[in-house]
């Protein structure tokens, strides 16, 4: 498995040769202008939720990946079949049997809304059980009891949490959700997008380094295979 960081929340994942992108928001980020949005190639497009720093490019990805599969909840998927896009509708617990693993559908604590007002469902993230490894997608989340339930069903080798703060939980909560999860190796995602978000990266890996576990800061483009 091969994960690519595309920049804020927006990740590429190559499992065999099957390849997905999650909450693809690109063209909008000033620091991710040296990524090809044109040559990004996806089989499936994972959204976690509504908010436009997570759906911008979705029609873009699509326009040159017209087979592509937009898996999210209901009113998230209904929204883009709308426009006539292949989509698979989950939710909360739910999972499916996809060509490159089991997906399930997991909870999240934010909102969920599109740019132009629509309801957007309630927010989540994604469980990826594939031959070999398995991976957690947060999603834009505040820590939660939940994530304790994730690790009792399954054997995580990566973590992906959000470290930001003040949209979703910092790095203090972040080290915790990781204890929640049984997780050691953790990347981080959905910070130092803008000021909001900017976050202390000599703090962040030693919090992660006290509790025994591995924070990964990956510069944008950058991958790491699993």
């Amino acid at each position: 498995m091969k994960i690519t960081y595309y920049g804020h929340a927006c990740l590429g994942i190559e499992i065999e040769d099957i390849r997905l992108i999650v909450d693809p928001f690109i063209s909008g980020n000033p620091k991710a202008k040296h990524i090809d949005l044109e040559a990004i190639r996806a089989d499936y497009i994972l959204l976690t939720h509504a908010h436009g720093d997570h759906v911008l490019d979705v029609e873009a990805i699509v326009k040159n990946n017209p087979e592509a599969v937009i898996v999210s909840n209901a009113e998230i998927t209904d929204y883009y079949a709308d426009k006539g896009f292949q989509t698979h509708p989950m939710n909360h617990g739910g999972s499916w049997k996809f060509d490159f693993g089991k997906l399930k559908y997991t909870i999240a604590i934010h909102s969920s809304s599109f740019p132009d007002g629509t309801y957007g469902g309630q927010p989540g993230g994604f469980v990826i059980e594939s031959k070999n490894k398995n991976i957690y997608i947060a999603g834009d989340t505040a820590l939660t009891y939940d994530f304790k339930l994730i690790a009792m069903r399954t054997k995580l080798d990566l973590a992906i949490l959000p470290i930001g703060n003040n949209f979703t939980m910092g790095i203090d909560d972040a080290v915790i959700a990781s204890e929640f999860l049984e997780c050691d190796k953790v990347m981080g995602y959905h910070y130092d997008t803008f000021g909001y978000i900017e976050i202390d990266h000599e703090y962040a890996v030693k919090r992660f380094y006290e509790k025994g576990k591995d924070l990964m800061l990956l510069s944008i483009g950058e991958a790491i295979e699993l």
